[in-house]
């Protein structure tokens, strides 16, 4: 990227209230069939033109596309029942009822391919886009078939390199793999989970990001977050392997967070996503605080690998809100960018 400290957005943005229901996650699509498509089609334009004019500089679809970021890509695998459900524990955190693995899991077709492609041909920028990690997949779901964490893991991160490669070559820039797993699950993280995510990157030229962060702003987030204790050190386990791995960009949450900020060195060499804006409360940032968040990476990052972004997605908060954080996002980073040059 030639822009200093390029701005980003983690994941996803706000659904307009005529395609899903308002700060609600994971809400039913409103609209059916063609209308469907063209209603996301319709969001995804609105995301970006919410990015452009803030300013943004790697833009996204904001997920407008999908319900969620795990589940929308494996209903289109083969291998997965959604209709036979099991509740299990998603990042140990929570229970959840999820699909189940019956068979062997393939990816019978593309499925974000044609929506990055519009993407695409709506703007210049350099697009970014998010695909779930394999780690976080298979955490996603009951396993009646592999009975091995590890081996699932393996087939979908070959299945979500199939989707990188095509992805790369209708213009994605950035592929990003969201892993909120690697915060909880240590040992398989150092064991073979950054080596999954390896094999989802393999053949790509393109910039790879991997994006570790404690969750949405949602309450069984927020309540494992006060059980963290007064420093957040979970990056330390999974930054080590992450550093002498091939992935380009690490993308963390830092912003309002108890993460100590000196954790960043353990990645040196590495691009960093700096997670300069709190998706966790309403409150819109001041630039001069997005800026103070800036400054303190610096000291743990040179500037030509500092990339200012928000700490997750935006999906719950009101589109107002999330307008507004992406435009103090644009001026704090603007206002250090200042400051270098002077």
């Amino acid at each position: 990227m030639k822009t200093l400290l390029p701005t980003s957005t983690a994941g996803s943005l706000p659904k307009p209230s005529w395609l899903a229901q308002p700060e609600t996650l994971w809400s039913p699509w409103k609209l059916q069939d063609d209308g469907l498509i063209e209603g996301k089609q319709d969001a995804l334009r609105l995301a970006l033109d919410d990015q452009q004019q803030a300013g943004i500089d790697i833009v996204s679809d904001g997920e407008q596309t999908r319900q969620h970021f795990v589940t929308t890509f494996i209903e289109h695998l083969d291998g997965v029942d959604f209709e036979t459900r099991k509740t299990v524990r998603i990042r140990d955190r929570y229970d959840a009822s999820v699909p189940t693995v019956i068979g062997a899991v393939t990816r019978p077709k593309p499925v974000f391919v044609k929506d990055a492609r519009f993407l695409r041909q709506q703007t210049d920028r350099p697009i970014k886009w998010a695909l779930p990690g394999p780690m976080t997949m298979i955490d996603t779901l009951y396993d009646d078939h592999y009975k091995s964490r590890e081996k699932l893991a393996f087939e979908f991160a070959k299945i979500l390199n199939e989707e990188a490669r095509e992805l790369e070559a209708v213009g994605v820039d950035i592929i990003q793999f969201d892993e909120p797993a690697f915060n909880v699950f240590f040992d398989e993280v150092n064991d073979w989970g950054v080596a999954a995510l390896e094999r989802a990157i393999e053949g790509l030229t393109c910039e790879t990001a991997v994006h570790i962060c404690y969750g949405y702003g949602i309450k069984a987030n927020t309540d494992w977050k006060k059980t963290l204790g007064s420093e957040w050190r979970q990056y330390e386990e999974a930054f080590p392997k992450l550093q002498t791995s091939n992935i380009d960009i690490i993308s963390l949450e830092c912003h309002n967070s108890h993460v100590p900020m000196d954790l960043i060195e353990l990645i040196r060499g590495k691009k960093v996503m700096v997670g300069a804006i709190d998706v966790a409360n309403e409150q819109i940032e001041t630039p001069q605080e997005v800026a103070d968040t800036l400054r303190k990476a610096l000291q743990f990052v040179d500037a030509d690998k500092l990339y200012p972004s928000t700490n997750c997605g935006m999906a719950p908060l009101p589109r107002h809100v999330a307008r507004g954080k992406l435009k103090a996002l644009s001026a704090g980073a603007e206002i250090v960018r200042r400051e270098i040059s002077a």
